[in-house]
């Protein structure tokens, strides 16, 4: 059995596939922002090989993630689920846009930090499609505040980090997954997709032995390819990203 680390599992899309994965019999670290959100888990907690707790807006509780992560030993996979739409920029305590924080940001430092997994699952969007390319004022200090450009920006951000590693890896199966417009507390109740297949796709890919589930560099919807913005494949863009993170939070991924 697989031992798995997901980002944001205590509600939503990650608890959904911290459930399904525990109930398979593998052994999955959970991760809450605070003891508050930790206290939730109850019996999932339970079933658990651990519970980290800190918070992916902040640089520093990122850091002390990854440390509590490492200290449990190497993951076979991480689900790097945890997201966030917000209505304002909402500055995070090292002045970040906290969209750009959560969606990209920590993402990118707790996989240059962790010991490298066999499997990296990243949640992507749909509206992947819409973001800005130019990598200018990517965290929204000249320019007005742009809700659904922000959040689209995160994710094209993250969707061609997912695909740079899988060039730059070979040894790590890296993805993105789009789940869907599904019905969680971001997606909210009148969401038209699959909660069901919105976590399912996610689970298959970090511990199946499905042939099409144990390859990598792919863009994914319900268990069936997709086909990402053209960016997300452009090797040059794909460098001026990782360049830029790494610029912005001074950590240089392996």
């Amino acid at each position: 059995m697989a031992r798995i680390f997901i980002t944001g599992s205590t509600d939503g899309l990650g608890r959904a596939a911290a459930q399904t994965l525990a109930d398979e019999g593998h052994q999955v670290v959970l991760h809450a922002r605070s003891r508050e959100r930790a206290a939730t888990l109850t019996d999932l907690a339970r079933q658990s090989a651990g519970v980290v707790v800190g918070d992916l807006s902040s640089a520093v509780e990122t850091r002390n993630i990854a440390d509590q992560v490492n200290a449990m030993g190497r993951m076979d996979a991480v689900i790097h689920n945890a997201g966030i739409y917000l209505g304002d920029r909402d500055a995070t305590p090292e002045g970040h846009a906290r969209t750009l924080a959560i969606n990209t940001l920590a993402p990118y430092v707790l996989t240059a930090l962790m010991q490298r997994p066999g499997r990296l699952i990243y949640l992507s969007s749909g509206m992947h499609h819409g973001g800005d390319d130019s990598l200018h004022d990517i965290d929204w200090i000249e320019r007005r505040w742009n809700a659904s450009q922000a959040y689209s920006e995160s994710k094209l951000y993250l969707t061609a980090f997912a695909f740079a590693l899988a060039r730059r890896w070979p040894d790590v199966l890296s993805n993105a997954v789009d789940p869907g417009w599904v019905p969680t507390k971001m997606g909210g109740r009148g969401a038209p997709d699959d909660l069901q297949m919105g976590h399912l796709t996610q689970t298959w890919l970090a511990a199946s032995d499905d042939a099409p589930a144990k390859t990598s560099g792919g863009y994914w919807h319900h268990r069936e390819p997709r086909q990402p913005a053209a960016e997300v494949s452009d090797r040059r863009f794909q460098d001026r990203l990782i360049a830029k993170l790494a610029e912005m939070t001074g950590v240089s991924l392996p």
